[in-house]
């Protein structure tokens, strides 16, 4: 299945360039399937950012009650005391191999 792609016209510096096409010569690729890539993980990165800045902003508005953040330190120890081996509640490192 191909996906409809739209040319468009990007200006580089020459060292960019440089940077870019020796990047594509070590990994056997061309200059747009970086771009595409490089430009899919800016993007990806720019919508997790406005994730967290929504998260950070509703919890600001109506905090966590004494209650709720009580039961998520009891199930984060609970978990970490079943996967880890170190005692979680007592916050020692892991014993040496």
């Amino acid at each position: 299945m191909s996906v409809a792609r739209t040319q468009t016209l990007v200006q580089l510096s020459d060292e960019l360039l440089a940077q870019l096409d020796s990047r594509a010569a070590r990994e056997g690729r061309n200059r747009s399937d970086l771009i595409r890539e490089a430009l899919a993980g800016y993007l990806a990165a720019d919508r997790e950012a406005e994730i967290d800045r929504l998260i950070v902003e509703a919890y600001t508005r109506q905090p966590q009650t004494a209650d709720e953040l009580a039961y998520a330190d009891l199930s984060t120890r609970t978990m970490l005391a079943n996967l880890e081996p170190w005692d979680a509640r007592e916050g020692s490192a892991p014993a040496a191999r």
